[in-house]
Parts: C-alpha cells; sequence; structure tokens
C-alpha cells in the first residue's frame, strides 16, 4: 500500500502557512502546476505518465476515498486482455494491443505476479462458428499475438472439462491484481516526487481573480480546486479522470451533462475450491451482437480462485456492490435519462434475463454448463460484484470511444475532462496514459 494524506490533514496543512513535511519529506504547499482528480488506475497511470515526462513540474492527485483505486480498478475481472474484440483500426484496439505489452513489461519490470494462462473463446452451436471466425479475422488484423481457431481436440487439450466445436484460442491473455499494478503506480509518482491526498472529495473548479494571500507569483495558478471539505488546491492546470463520476466532474466547468454514466452491476458466482480444476484458463462465450454485453464467463484468479459470470444490471448506485444498495440521485439520473429507457426498450428480453440469473443461480449455472457440462448449481457460491461505468448518449448507444472535454469559458482553456475511458480500461493503462499525457501536452502548455 502506498501512504497518502488525508483529507484532515490536507486541512489541517493548507490551512498553515508554514510548510510542512510529507511522507516522502517533499515540501507541502496549496500551489501545484497540475491538479489530477481521480485515483483509479487511468488517473494513476496517466500522473505518473505526466511526472516521468515533466518531473520539474509540480503535481497533486485528489481521491474522494481513504485508499487509492478502490471502485471499478479493485472491482474487476482481473484479466489482461489481448485486443481481440475491437474494430480493426481502432483507438480501442490499438491501446489494448499495446497496452496488453506494455502491462505484461511493467508487470516484469516491477516485480508484480502475472499469470499467462490464455483464453479460448468457445462456439457450443453450429450458428456461432461464423462469429467465431470473424472474430478470428479482426484479431489478426488487430495483430493480436499467438492467435489460432482450434477445433473440440484442441479445446479438450487445453481446458479438459469445457466442450465445444470450436474455439478461438488466445495464449497471450493473462490475468493479474489490477489494483496491485495500479497502486504501483501510484508508489511510482509518489517516488518521482508527486503529492497524492485522500479523502477530497472534489465539487468546484473555478477560476479565480486573486492571488493566494501572501503568495508573491501573482496569477501564475489562476484555477481553484476545491472539496467538499472546505480545502483548497490553486494550480495551472486540472485534469479531471473520475470514472464512474466523470460525467458529473466535467459538468462543474460547464460540460454537457452527455455523455451520461449510467452505472451497470455485474454479479459475480464463485467456484468452491474442491472444483477449481475444472477450470485452467479463461474461458469466453462467442460474443452475440445483438447484445451490448460479453455474456457470462470463466475466469481464473491470482489467488487461485475462479470467478464465473458476471451478468450485467442497472445498478441503483454509483457504487453501489450490493444488490439493495440505493442512492436516490443516482437511481434518478439514470432511470430519468433518455439514453438508458431507449437502451432498454431495445433490450427488454435481455435485460429480464440478466435480472432473472442475478436472483437465481441455477439460471446463470444452466447457461455455464454449455461449456462444461460437468458443472452443477452446488458448485457455486455468490460471489463479489463490480460496478462498470457505461457511457450512454442520449440516443441510448454505448460510448465505445474516448471523450474529452473542457468546458466553458476561461476555465474550459486550463481543464480536461476525461469523460469515458472504455473497457478494457485497465489492460489499456499504460497506453491510455501515453495518449491522454499527449493530449494534456497539446492543449496545455506544460
Amino acid at each position: 500500500m502506498i501512504r497518502t494524506l488525508s483529507g484532515a490533514t490536507f486541512r489541517s496543512v493548507f490551512g498553515t502557512a508554514k510548510p510542512v513535511k510529507d511522507i516522502t519529506t517533499r515540501r507541502l504547499h496549496s500551489t501545484y502546476d497540475v491538479a489530477v482528480v481521480g485515483a483509479g488506475i487511468v488517473g494513476l497511470a496517466t500522473v505518473r505518465e505526466l511526472i516521468l515526462r515533466h518531473p520539474s513540474l509540480s503535481f497533486i492527485l485528489l481521491e474522494k476515498e481513504k485508499e487509492l483505486a478502490v471502485h471499478q480498478s479493485g472491482h474487476n475481472s482481473g484479466v489482461i486482455h489481448s485486443g481481440i474484440y475491437y474494430t480493426p483500426g481502432s483507438l480501442k484496439a490499438r491501446l489494448c494491443v499495446r497496452g496488453a505489452t506494455l502491462a505484461y513489461e511493467y508487470c516484469e519490470k516491477k516485480g508484480i505476479p502475472y499469470k499467462q494462462c490464455g483464453k479460448l473463446i468457445v462456439a457450443v452451436e453450429q450458428e456461432e462458428i461464423p462469429r467465431l471466425q470473424a472474430l478470428y479475422e479482426r484479431g489478426m488484423k488487430n495483430n493480436v499475438r499467438d492467435l489460432s481457431i482450434v477445433d473440440a481436440k484442441g479445446i479438450r487439450e487445453r481446458e479438459p472439462y469445457c466442450r465445444g466445436i470450436m474455439a478461438l484460442n488466445s495464449p497471450y491473455t493473462g490475468i493479474v491484481d489490477w489494483r496491485m499494478v495500479a497502486l504501483r503506480y501510484g508508489q511510482d509518482f509518489k517516488e518521482a516526487g508527486g503529492t497524492v491526498v485522500t479523502e477530497s472529495e472534489v465539487n468546484d473548479i473555478s477560476m479565480v481573480t486573486e492571488s493566494p494571500a501572501g503568495s508573491t507569483e501573482g496569477m501564475k495558478y489562476p484555477i481553484a480546486v476545491r472539496d467538499k471539505q472546505g480545502n483548497e488546491v490553486r494550480c495551472r492546470y486540472v485534469l479531471t479522470c473520475g470514472g464512474l463520476y466523470s460525467d458529473r466532474l466535467s459538468q462543474i466547468s460547464g460540460c454537457s451533462r452527455e455523455p451520461r454514466i449510467v452505472p451497470f452491476r455485474g454479479d459475480y458466482l464463485v467456484l468452491k475450491p474442491e472444483k477449481h480444476y475444472l477450470v485452467k484458463g479463461n474461458i469466453y462465450p462467442v460474443p452475440d451482437p445483438r447484445f451490448p454485453f460479453l455474456g457470462v464467463h470463466f475466469t481464473p484468479r491470482m489467488d487461485g480462485g475462479v470467478w464465473l459470470g458476471p451478468n450485467a444490471v442497472l445498478s441503483f448506485k454509483r457504487e453501489g456492490y450490493k444488490v439493495y444498495d440505493f442512492n436516490a440521485r443516482d437511481f434518478a439520473d439514470a432511470l430519468l435519462f433518455r439514453g438508458l429507457q431507449k437502451l432498454v426498450m431495445r433490450n427488454i428480453t435481455y435485460g429480464i434475463g440478466e435480472m432473472y440469473r442475478g436472483i437465481f443461480i441455477g439460471a446463470q449455472v444452466k447457461i455455464l454448463q454449455k461449456y462444461i457440462p460437468e458443472l452443477s448449481r452446488s458448485d457455486v457460491l455468490r460471489g463479489p460484484a463490480g460496478v462498470r461505468a457505461q457511457a450512454l448518449d442520449r440516443d441510448g448507444n454505448l460510448v465505445d470511444d474516448f471523450v474529452f472535454d473542457g468546458g466553458v469559458g476561461d476555465v474550459g482553456s486550463r481543464v480536461l475532462h476525461v469523460r469515458n475511458a472504455p473497457s478494457p480500461a485497465a489492460t489499456s493503462s499504460l497506453a491510455i496514459a501515453e495518449m491522454i499525457a499527449d493530449e494534456v501536452e497539446s492543449r496545455f502548455a506544460l
């Protein structure tokens, strides 16, 4: 774990004119060249990239939670994706392929454990084979490493308990603890001289009209970033990587409400320890283009466990990991949004099925048995859940590309919001960080 300043410490530090030393003996002050808001894996990777490129500048990272990387970065399947699914030549495809390479290199360099256990995308029906072959062609165009098609015998050689007609074999796919990776990004940032403040929930970003009291630097730091506790940081530029709250953060500086973040919860089942032998690597279904999500799959974990799932249902709270978690504002924002209404109407049957399978484990197991017939209801337990920040436009389309925004007025020229960093953001995090850093450099005079 990397040690950080809490919001209480932040208040006491920035409420005095005396310089105070933090855990890296670096002098704290209330002015910085760049403030980054949001310490998920994208924010951590990006602030690390920026400080490594610009070591002479001062950076502060603000996070609303007590710890770093506790939401999407700490609630995910842990897969290192290889880049099969994405449109050839698209930004997502290029970032995923490069990101996977960078992730493996980073884990090797930093001594972070990972397993390159591979993945099978398995066709169990004849009608799935054309889609599987199309995926193979797509993966080859994306330069996915070591991709091949295997028959039923090849499936059994790699996954003895898996049954299928044909499969796409991706040995380059792996698993890792992405939160461990994210925390290491944060450690790199601290070691390079960056400042991290936790328990600082930003609720205002605005231009100021006068310099800080006692300052001799004039209006060098014209942006004020304030949190709910009343703490204030002055800076030259602001970058936000808000994840589940990226739309709300961007509205602070006058951006449009769209694309809107709609939270979808994914509930996993876990395989009982005595049944772990059934799964060696990742086993995925052939995705159905009629539906917006990949479908349930088998995912081994770094701790030796095996997760099954997830489903995809609307979460009634943006950070709601339990079925009964509820937040009135989050619920109303989602339910009243025209884009979600249109998405639901187009996928009503699929959505009802997802909710049903979330309630009745046996229904989920029935789907999983198509791939591993030996699996039974008694072999699984309810497991953890994650919440995905899905960006939607007003027409109900999933926003699958990156969205940057600044805002209106003078503040818009000094603020950059990362409004959407689509899946697989963890796999692509180092490549995404390069792209965001390039965007920052193109907009701001660092």
